[in-house]
């Protein structure tokens, strides 16, 4: 039993050492070697813990998402908070971890930009990885319009509108390199804000 708690730990360690390196060399230049280097250990030892670069990349990725992931649901989960409040708490966690996280999000982009050239649809890829940050905010929704906060509007067109808003946050970071997402926080309220009875 200790040695499946040290291989998790000893996987763990390298899914948080190699998010340093996709960040500081970007994903096409991040290598098994580099990788292995940094986390003090052979190329040899790294192949017993993941088959390629590839997969410790979204190993790394969803490493980081699930302590979001927890924030998120913690939240959501606070019977406390109206609906209106939930989601913009939300989507204020979302935006300051991208924020926090903002060049790991272009290592993101170069990699989706490489999907496509390769002929895989990058957008199936994001799909499956945000699908239940969708159904969470979705969940919200419903919430807030059985309690009579929010008008009886279209729950699909009301998360397309927040997770659009939430996608136009992340390519001004990443993309835009911007510092301040202010103005998208105060669309988002507004957009959240207008749908009260």
């Amino acid at each position: 039993m200790a040695i499946v708690v040290e291989h998790d730990k000893r996987k763990h360690e390298i899914l948080q050492k190699s998010l340093d390196v996709f960040i500081d060399e970007g994903y096409e230049d991040a290598t098994f070697q580099k990788i292995a280097d940094r986390c003090g250990i052979t190329r040899t030892t790294l192949y017993i813990y993941f088959k390629n670069k590839h997969e410790i990349f979204l190993g790394s990725i969803k490493e980081l998402l699930s302590g979001l992931e927890v924030t998120l649901l913690d939240i959501a989960g606070n019977t406390r908070l109206t609906a209106k409040e939930a989601l913009i708490q939300i989507l204020h966690e979302i935006i300051k971890s991208c924020t926090e996280n903002k060049k790991l999000f272009s290592v993101l982009l170069s990699y989706l930009i490489q999907l496509k050239k390769s002929g895989q649809d990058p957008n199936e890829r994001v799909r499956r990885r945000v699908i239940k940050l969708r159904h969470l905010m979705s969940t919200i929704i419903i919430r807030g319009i059985r309690a009579g906060e929010f008008k009886r509007l279209i729950v699909k067109n009301m998360n397309e509108l927040i997770y659009g808003l939430t996608e136009a946050a992340i390519f001004r970071l990443a993309v835009l390199n911007e510092d301040s997402t202010k103005e998208i926080l105060d669309a988002m309220e507004l957009a959240i804000t207008s749908w009260e009875v």
